[in-house]
């Protein structure tokens, strides 16, 4: 069992070749005299000899515990399995190698409540957090009532000042989906979402705008079981158009296994386009056509942005990431008139 005993600040030291007292300022949070470059050198020497416990009590006892906070909204369409789901697991791999690039620590936690995050966050003494789904009330409500720096990852919000802000070009990628679809031949295209608002209202207009005409729109249910019997009901509805346009690959991958199991062609009878990108996107069968969205870059710019705020450098605190519109198997051209 480990014993913080048998790990003493003169061995750790003398490995690092610097006094007892560095050492020592380290752990208990005297560093303002301290290069940024030996705190790292001790930190991790620390933590690679077993004193992991002493160190996550100097990070909470610190004005800077370089603790970043990854907090992801478990929202109910998740069905209690939010970080299964693809786009969410690829966010936190990108973030996390983000964070560790940047001398800092992740701690991640789903909530269902953004409010929860206040007591969260100070209760770890956290630096800064990033924000993963929640909506644009809450994070203005949060603005109002949090001191801690925070990036919003993954949300649509018309006031964007006073914290950081992310956002892909959902219009865009909208837009490159619907013109794609008209460079193909479609003019019976539907939409499907769980909402009409946010991202995914942009998506939609976007769609439009690409296509030069007004799309149809289909409200699905956010439960699984309920989209199923949904789709059921509304066979005969979908098979009205030759193209359908999915605000995520989530939800297209999932439409195009129900119409398969109906012995509906993809894309012979149906054209189907998704939005995200994820792997199971990639690997489909037909390799379903997507916005893809570069996850890599949305964590790198998150994080670069968060510490500038922790830093007091927030001159640019929105910045949009392009997307790219991927060809795959699922579109076909088209004589629709």
């Amino acid at each position: 069992m480990w014993d913080e005993n048998k790990v003493r600040i003169k061995d750790i030291a003398e490995e690092l070749g610097v006094s007892t007292a560095t050492v020592s300022n380290v752990l208990h949070g005297k560093t303002k005299k301290i290069s940024e470059k030996t705190i790292k050198l001790v930190e991790k020497k620390l933590e690679e000899r077993g004193y992991i416990p002493n160190m996550a009590a100097t990070l909470l006892a610190r004005n800077n515990s370089r603790i970043i906070g990854v907090v992801i909204n478990n929202h109910p369409k998740y069905e209690g399995h939010v970080f299964e789901d693809l786009f969410i697991s690829a966010a936190i791999n990108y973030l996390s190698d983000e964070i560790e690039k940047n001398g800092y620590f992740m701690m991640l936690r789903k909530a269902t409540e953004i409010k929860g995050i206040i007591e969260f966050a100070s209760m770890w003494n956290m630096d800064g957090v990033v924000l993963v789904g929640f909506c644009e009330d809450e994070y203005q409500d949060l603005r109002d009532r949090i001191r801690i720096p925070f990036v919003v990852y993954d949300g649509f919000l018309e006031d964007q000042s006073r914290f950081g802000n992310i956002t892909i070009d959902d219009f865009d990628g909208g837009k490159q989906a619907g013109e794609y679809l008209k460079k193909n031949g479609h003019k019976k295209v539907l939409c499907i979402a769980d909402n009409k608002i946010c991202m995914d209202l942009q998506r939609y207009l976007g769609l439009c705008e690409g296509l030069k005409k007004k799309a149809d729109f289909m409200q699905i249910p956010i439960h699984a079981k309920e989209r199923e019997l949904f789709y059921q009901k509304n066979l005969a509805e979908l098979k009205k158009y030759t193209a359908i346009f999915a605000v995520s690959d989530f939800y297209a991958l999932e439409l195009m296994r129900f119409l398969q199991k109906e012995n509906i062609d993809i894309p012979g009878e149906i054209s189907i386009v998704g939005f995200d990108g994820t792997k199971d996107a990639d690997n489909s069968i037909p390799r379903l056509t997507t916005i893809k969205q570069d996850n890599s870059l949305r964590a790198q710019k998150s994080i670069s942005l968060l510490i500038d705020i922790i830093n007091g450098r927030d001159d640019e605190n929105n910045i949009c990431i392009p997307v790219k519109l991927i060809e795959g198997e699922s579109v076909k051209k088209t004589r629709d008139s």
